[in-house]
C-alpha cells in the first residue's frame, strides 16, 4: 500500500451515521471475542456507537473525529480529545487518543503509523506536552505497536464491573500509556 492513497478527513456531525457504520463494522472484527452474550450489542448499538451519541460528541468542541480513506474506501477512524489530562495533570497539557481504530484489511500496511504520526502533528499543532491513550492489557499486538511508537506504560486500571458486566472478566484489564512530545 503506498500511503500516496491515504486520505484523513475530519467530520463534523452530518457523517454521524457513517462513523456509526464504519465504527461497529470495525469493532466486530477486532472485539467480538471479548463480550459475553447481548454484551457486543448493547457496546456497539447503546453504548459507544450510536449515531445519536456520536453526534453530540462530534459537536463537542473538544473532540476531534477523523476518517481516514485507502483508495476513497473509509478503513479506519480517530477520536481525538484536545485538552485532556492523566489523573492529577493539566488539562491544557495532554491530549487523548481515545479511539485509533483500522479495519482488518488495512492492518500491517502502515495505516497506524500513518495516522499516530498524524495525532502527532494534531498535539504538535495544539502546543501539547503529552498525548496519552487506553489499550486493553491483553492487546498484545496493539501494546508492542504503541511501545514501537514511544508510549510507556504509566497506570493501569479495571473495566467497571457495572457497566461492563456483560464483558469476560479477563478482558476488563486496561494499561494507560502516555508519551512525552518533544518542542
Amino acid at each position: 500500500m503506498s500511503l500516496e492513497y491515504i486520505e484523513i478527513k475530519k467530520i463534523d456531525s452530518s457523517s454521524a451515521e457513517a462513523l456509526s457504520s464504519l465504527a461497529k463494522s470495525i469493532y466486530v472484527h477486532h472485539y467480538a471475542h471479548l463480550w459475553n452474550t447481548g454484551g457486543m450489542d448493547w457496546y456497539m448499538n447503546e453504548f459507544a456507537y450510536p449515531a445519536s451519541k456520536l453526534k453530540l460528541e462530534i459537536e463537542n468542541e473538544n473532540c476531534l473525529h477523523y476518517i481516514a480513506y485507502i483508495n476513497k474506501t473509509p478503513v479506519g477512524y480517530l477520536k481525538i480529545n484536545i485538552d485532556a489530562a492523566l489523573k492529577g495533570g493539566n488539562k491544557k497539557e495532554g491530549i487523548e487518543l481515545e479511539r485509533i481504530y483500522i479495519d482488518y484489511t488495512a492492518v500491517n500496511k502502515g495505516l497506524g503509523t500513518y495516522l499516530m504520526n498524524y495525532v502527532f502533528d494534531i498535539a504538535h499543532s495544539y502546543q501539547k506536552k503529552y498525548i496519552f491513550l487506553k489499550a486493553m492489557d491483553t492487546a498484545v499486538l496493539a501494546m508492542k505497536f504503541y511501545a514501537k511508537m514511544g508510549y510507556e506504560l504509566v497506570g493501569r486500571f479495571r473495566l467497571s464491573d457495572t457497566i461492563f458486566h456483560l464483558m469476560k472478566e479477563e478482558y476488563r484489564g486496561m494499561c494507560i500509556l502516555k508519551k512525552e512530545l518533544k518542542d
